[in-house]
């Protein structure tokens, strides 16, 4: 066994096992969303909030828990969080409404939030820094496949056996990884301890809050009066960057704070912090809008729409090691400029070949595209951000990294949910107005009506959905006519709504490409200083 302890690989086998399951949670609910809408009897604002209430809740407290790995130890955290999120996998299985599972899914993402942190802090420990591009490259490759792999997956599960067992799969996984975490994991503590900044993760955690609030709840509320509390979401979301502000200011001044700014002095350190969120906000964005194209507008079981995109996945899984091997040899700058320009360029022919009668073969080669582009992309960054990062500094760097990615993702998400409900509040009832024509006369006003009300009472995302709830009373003679007329509205009115909306996280992602040129090449650390991490490794074994 302590030969078991001592191999690095061996370890990384078992981190990557918990860091796959915890990112696959972030995107395999998105293929589960028309079944959970229609099960749960939910629209689509509350569904966000399935999405957006595990990635905000995981985003707040991920440094908080990259500094308790540094009090506690990081194989420790790492199985606390592991505990907790297979719990909360449970519980959400279990769900019986929006609320119970959203709920469940805050507990899921403290477990994640836990548990991830500690992954790079150990992988920065175990390995010396002439070989961490490659570790990194294998984490790198592992997050890009879980991101990717969730709909094929979720598309499977939810297909042949139910939206719930997306989540009560992780039951048996996190099982097994939580014996091989005290099995193969050494106990390694880099022997400092910090202090606690409470008002940090006060702030963060409130400003976080209002500002993802607001851009997920706006189109509710028509960007206008949250009920009668008196206050609206532009203020809510105006206090929330103040909030945030404020949190910057504070942690400027704190001699152990939740957020050491010190670490973004290193410029290619912050060129891949921000890398990290656009690609973050880019995917989200990307992918739920055609989740819900695919299922409720083509028509497609949660599987296919699944297997569309398997060919991004398979091509992401083929390319990511190479790209950290090559990486660790040459510089990830322009690996990284690459990658994210192949995957803007796939998912713009994604979006370019959407229309009412696409089949999945109109998506191969830009899937393939994208997933090229995705494997690229994950490893360079993580290398950039992590490589030169001392064992004392692990934790609270890969803290922010991922705190930064997920930012992104809950944003992302936020954004485009207030954008595709904002285009299609408009679009369905363009596309109501066009199609009422085809209708008697005494019907037209309220097949009109019933799309134009639609954003105040909740849009209808489930598969077979019209986007809107027509009247109960029609005549039988015209009820058949107007479903289908309903059913054209639809599927037009959402094709316009998903393309416009799509053009913002197109065009970030072109823009974050660029970015890339900012980073710079660095000399590596000698070797020597991973001997001591060797030994630390060694005694734990021993």
């Amino acid at each position: 066994m302590a030969q078991a302890r001592t191999n690095p690989w061996l370890v990384l086998v078992v981190l990557t096992s918990g860091f796959f399951m915890i990112l696959l949670d972030t995107t395999i609910v998105n293929v589960a969303i028309p079944a959970m809408s229609a099960g749960l009897n939910t629209t689509l604002d509350q569904i966000l909030w399935v999405l957006n209430a595990y990635i905000l809740v995981y985003a707040v407290l991920l440094i908080t828990a990259g500094r308790l790995g540094d009090l506690y130890g990081q194989r420790n955290l790492f199985a606390i969080g592991l505990f907790i999120f297979t719990v909360a996998s449970a519980l959400c299985g279990l769900s019986q409404n929006a609320t119970e599972l959203i709920a469940a899914r805050v507990l899921q993402g403290i477990g994640g939030a836990i548990l991830t942190p500690q992954t790079l802090s150990i992988i920065t420990t175990l390995f010396p820094p002439e070989r961490r591009g490659a570790a990194f490259g294998v984490w790198g490759g592992v997050a890009g496949l879980a991101t990717i792999a969730g709909p094929t997956v979720g598309g499977a599960i939810v297909t042949y056996v139910s939206w719930q067992w997306i989540f009560f799969v992780n039951v048996p996984i996190g099982i097994a990884a939580l014996i091989a975490t005290f099995a193969i994991i050494p106990d390694i503590r880099p022997g400092r301890r910090h202090g606690w900044d409470i008002m940090g993760v006060i702030l963060a955690t409130a400003g976080l809050f209002a500002v993802v609030f607001g851009l997920i709840e706006g189109q509710r509320y028509n960007w206008g009066e949250i009920g009668s509390y008196g206050i609206t979401i532009p203020e809510v979301i105006i206090a929330g960057v103040a909030i945030l502000a404020v949190f910057l200011v504070w942690e400027r001044f704190q001699s152990e704070p939740l957020l050491p700014l010190s670490l973004f002095r290193d410029r290619n350190f912050a060129v891949a912090n921000w890398v990290a969120a656009a690609i973050s906000f880019g995917m989200l964005s990307l992918f739920l809008p055609i989740v819900i194209y695919l299922q409720s507008v083509r028509g497609f079981s949660a599987l296919t729409a699944g297997l569309t995109f398997a060919p991004m996945s398979l091509t992401s899984m083929f390319v990511a090691p190479f790209a950290g091997r090559f990486a660790d040899k040459v510089g990830g700058k322009y690996i990284l400029l690459a990658g994210i320009s192949l995957f803007t360029v796939g998912f713009g022919l994604v979006t370019f070949v959407a229309g009412p009668d696409s089949t999945w073969i109109n998506f191969l080669v830009p899937a393939i595209i994208a997933g090229a582009g995705m494997g690229m992309t994950f490893a360079p960054m993580t290398t950039i951000a992590m490589r030169n990062i001392s064992p004392q500094m692990s934790g609270a760097a890969s803290g922010i990294l991922n705190t930064t990615r997920q930012l992104g993702a809950a944003i992302g998400s936020a954004v485009v949910g207030a954008l595709l409900q904002n285009q299609l509040a408009t679009t369905l009832h363009n596309q109501a107005v066009s199609h009422a024509s085809a209708l008697p006369a005494a019907f037209r006003d309220k097949f009109v009506a019933a799309f134009s009300s639609v954003s105040s009472n909740g849009f209808e995302i489930g598969t077979g959905q019209n986007g809107a709830k027509l009247p109960s009373d029609l005549p039988p003679a015209v009820a058949h006519q107007i479903a289908a007329l309903a059913h054209d509205v639809f599927v037009s009115a959402y094709i316009d709504a998903m393309k416009a909306t799509l053009v913002v996280p197109i065009a970030f992602l072109a823009f974050t490409a660029l970015t890339t040129l900012l980073i710079k090449r660095r000399k590596r650390p000698v070797a020597a200083q991973g001997e001591p991490v060797q030994d630390q490794v060694a005694a734990a074994a021993g």
